[in-house]
């Protein structure tokens, strides 16, 4: 069945916007950046490889931040629970294209879904990483899951907003493709 989905190669705003994002909310909000809200805005308007290094620089710039300005302990437990972030980073990439791959509606359906599936991507693996180096009651608790769902759906929609607004300042925008998909 054939869909029109953005093409990434010319995506340069969107590559810089949702970079800037990952390093502007890592600096402010510490431990939260919104990586299911660049993986579903990545997932509708990057191909996945492009998707991929954008994940993977997010998330290296999130622990350079972390790291850097923030002074994170450099214990054994906290560079594992940032290798678990990396992995939940790229897995809510996947888990965002994956879910699209599976509909054929139109944007802002597209968005909705992916966003959820970014977001149970992404928890999933926090949740497995919990298993293995604690904290599971927070990482199941559905008050931390409400307010980073909310927290990351509100950038999601302000980076769509920015583009969009970018766009109709004369920005260029990425283009349009035809996409053959089975």
């Amino acid at each position: 069945m054939a869909g029109e989905t953005m093409n990434p190669g010319g995506s340069l705003l969107w590559i810089v916007l949702l970079s800037a994002a990952s390093v502007l909310t890592s600096w402010a909000l510490a431990c939260a950046t919104p990586f299911a809200a660049l993986a579903a805005l990545a997932a509708l308007h990057m191909a996945r490889r492009e998707g991929l290094i954008l994940m993977a620089v997010a998330w290296f710039a999130s622990q350079a931040v972390g790291f850097g300005i923030h002074h994170y302990p450099q214990d054994p437990t906290t560079l594992m629970w940032g290798g678990v972030i990396g992995i939940a980073a790229i897995a809510s990439l996947l888990a965002a294209c994956w879910t699209i791959g599976r509909l054929t509606s139109g944007a802002v359906v597209s968005l909705a879904v992916a966003f959820v599936g970014a977001t149970l991507g992404y928890k999933s693996v926090l949740i497995m990483g919990a298993l293995a180096l604690g904290g599971l009651k927070i990482a199941l608790s559905p008050t931390y899951f409400a307010q980073d769902f909310v927290r990351d759906g509100a950038i999601m929609i302000v980076l769509l907003v920015l583009y969009r607004g970018l766009t109709a300042l004369g920005v260029p925008a990425a283009t349009k493709r035809e996409v053959v998909t089975t």
